[in-house]
């Protein structure tokens, strides 16, 4: 069987719709096949093949979901968050060893300086509002040397993205083209999705929960994905009646934004009429699930996933099976236990203990990372098992309850923030002796950051300085949201700073 992206689109009916967008006519999966076609001659006469490393920075919308798969049949992809700076992109692009970036054709924004820097070529996207959407062409600035033009098997790398770790450096995860594919196909499999499902996607196309929920699991279906050009609470409802829609995933702050505004639009959810609602990326709090399932009158299906895992690990299953608020569902997918937090010992159904699966869906380990891949990998009877750094236990039913995370990752409603990354950001201001990042609670995100700091003897660094600094060299998600400023940072009984309980430290724990 032929585990690859290019398999999951090789069997639906030529005339069967694809990719849809506002405003733009459907994009077949004929017309996918042949644009796949058409990506690889292009890429392979820029000297982009096999085995090459393609960075996509592109904004939401139907040609990211189609660069993505069509340039995962013929290279790798890094899809990166178009909102990074400088500094960002620098370091992202250097750490992939990237090959060559993708950039709309009329971009000119700090990806391409980082580009330049690195010695990455340079390939621009253009597309016209009178074709299908997704339809593109690809154009490159200078050629980058010769291309592997053997099309990529299932234990080659389809997409690589970085994860938060409990370090300043991001992990790169690899996910081979036989994880994404089986993480699809789970997906598929628990939403029962069929070619009469469209789904909505509202999802970020740079972050593992649009690429594989929304994107692939639709494609694997041979259903439709009609892409919005991003979230917008205020544009939501009126997408909802354009695309018609059966189901749509998304993260709880966005459901929470969507409810805000649903008793107006109740005429428009009626004549939608969908069949389900996703929620995964963070936890969806049971009250929120309960006004969801009475607003649309639809079951709300909550999952439970990470980027190791190309995504989905458990999940609630569709009626008739039980939505049980409060628990990210059963099994979906891969096998999922608890393990002994300190040893390498599967635990007894009910006990309390750290999340850990193992299935083919899950990546084979970090790239250029050891001590995590020591850290958060171990083998039972030839089975290999992943630490996701959560605790939790099952339930009598089977239905897995999150206790708390392990690490000391921020979970900003869904994008995961390393504190110690933003750490190094603000220590590399002249003024800032000593800093930490930490968590604090937020009403809708369930987190968000803050920093306390030690200046300099004789600094007027204010607050907003201090931000304004940090919004020039991180995404907007990673700016702290508060900083505190101090005489001395509190430590623990050993003389530690410890990240944990700082917000209460500080008197910032209320919400």
């Amino acid at each position: 069987m032929n585990m690859t992206v290019s398999a999951l689109i090789a069997d639906h009916p030529a005339e069967a719709p694809a990719i849809g967008a506002p405003g733009r006519k459907w994009l077949t999966y004929g017309g996918l096949r042949d644009l796949s076609a058409r990506v690889k001659q292009a890429l392979n006469a820029a000297g982009i093949g096999r085995g090459d490393r393609v960075a996509i920075v592109l904004a939401n919308g139907p040609e990211m979901a189609t660069a993505f798969v069509t340039i995962a049949q013929v290279a790798t992809t890094a899809p990166l968050n178009p909102a990074y700076q400088l500094e960002e992109y620098a370091f992202y692009l250097k750490d992939l060893r990237a090959k060559a970036l993708v950039v709309a054709a009329d971009y000119d924004g700090p990806a391409l300086a980082a580009a330049k820097q690195n010695g990455v070529a340079v390939l621009r996207l253009s597309c016209k509002a009178s074709d299908p959407a997704g339809a593109f062409s690809l154009a490159a600035e200078a050629p980058a040397g010769t291309a592997d033009s053997a099309a990529p098997g299932e234990n080659d790398v389809a997409l690589i993205l970085h994860t938060s770790g409990t370090t300043s450096r991001p992990k790169i995860v690899p996910l081979l083209h036989a994880n994404v594919f089986a993480s699809a196909n789970n997906i598929k499999a628990s939403l029962a999705l069929t070619p009469a499902d469209r789904c909505l996607n509202v999802m970020p196309l740079f972050h593992i929960h649009g690429l594989i929920a929304a994107v692939l699991a639709s494609l694997s279906a041979g259903g439709q994905i009609w892409c919005a050009p991003g979230f917008n609470a205020l544009r939501f409802f009126a997408q909802l009646e354009d695309a018609r829609p059966t189901w749509f995933t998304a993260v709880p702050t966005m459901h929470q934004a969507i409810l805000a505004r649903a008793g107006r639009n109740r005429d428009v959810i009626e004549r939608v009429g969908l069949r389900f609602l996703r929620s995964s990326s963070a936890s969806l709090p049971a009250p929120v699930m309960g006004a969801l399932v009475e607003t649309f009158d639809a079951p709300v299906i909550e999952a439970y996933g990470m980027t190791e895992a190309a995504h989905q690990m458990c999940s609630n299953p569709l009626p008739r099976g039980k939505q049980k608020p409060g628990a990210v569902g059963v099994a979906a997918g891969p096998e999922v236990c608890t393990a002994s937090e300190t040893a390498n010992t599967l635990l007894p159904a009910g006990d309390i203990g750290e999340v850990v699966i193992s299935g083919p869906n899950v990546t084979p380990g970090y790239e250029g990372n050891l001590k995590a891949n020591i850290d958060n990998f171990f083998d039972i009877d030839g089975k290999r098992w992943f630490r996701t750094g959560d605790q939790g236990a099952f339930d009598k039913d089977g239905y897995l309850q999150l206790t708390g995370r392990l690490k000391e990752i921020i979970n900003r409603g869904g994008e995961k923030i390393s504190p110690l990354e933003v750490d190094a950001v603000l220590l590399a201001h002249p003024e800032i002796m000593q800093v930490v990042c930490f968590a604090v609670p937020h009403p809708k995100l369930g987190e968000d950051i803050a920093a306390a700091a030690v200046l300099a003897e004789g600094s007027t660094l204010r607050e907003k300085d201090i931000r304004a600094f940090a919004a020039k060299r991180l995404a907007g998600f990673k700016v702290p949201h508060s900083v505190v400023i101090l005489d001395e940072i509190p430590k623990g009984a050993t003389g530690k700073i410890q990240r944990i309980g700082m917000a209460e430290k500080l008197g910032l724990a209320s919400t």
